[in-house]
């Protein structure tokens, strides 16, 4: 995966949207006005994505290329080295968890106006 396709991915995801409010270089992506993936636009090695505490240790334990959150929670977020033997596949599922974690924590009316926005029937 490469910065491009992994902008592209993010900005598939309903409602998503892109800005660069740490630096010029650091492409972050949210929905709803909340983060769920950063990555460095110059040197793509490597994006953050939030996730479950308990499965973020997990994913470490298992897989040498991720590791814990760079310059973000420990506990709440992983970064994930795209230079390793991770199939695209995976990649793709951590951004798409990460989504889906941050959505489920929207407050109800964010959820009701996603739902509206994008006409999506449901979220968990």
């Amino acid at each position: 995966m490469d910065v491009l396709e992994f902008r592209d991915y993010c900005l598939s995801l309903p409602a998503t949207t892109e800005c660069t409010p740490f630096d010029e270089d650091t492409l972050v992506f949210k929905v709803m006005g909340k983060m769920f993936a950063y990555a460095g636009m110059g040197n793509f090695r490597w994006f953050n994505v939030k996730c479950d505490p308990a499965r973020a240790i997990e994913l470490r334990e298992v897989y040498p290329e991720v590791l814990p959150g760079y310059h973000a929670s420990k506990v709440h977020w992983n970064t994930v080295r795209t230079d390793g033997d991770l199939t695209e596949a995976f990649l793709r599922e951590q951004i798409r968890n990460s989504y889906n974690l941050v959505v489920a924590k929207l407050p109800r009316a964010l959820k009701a106006e996603l739902v509206n926005l994008q006409n999506i029937s449901a979220f968990d």
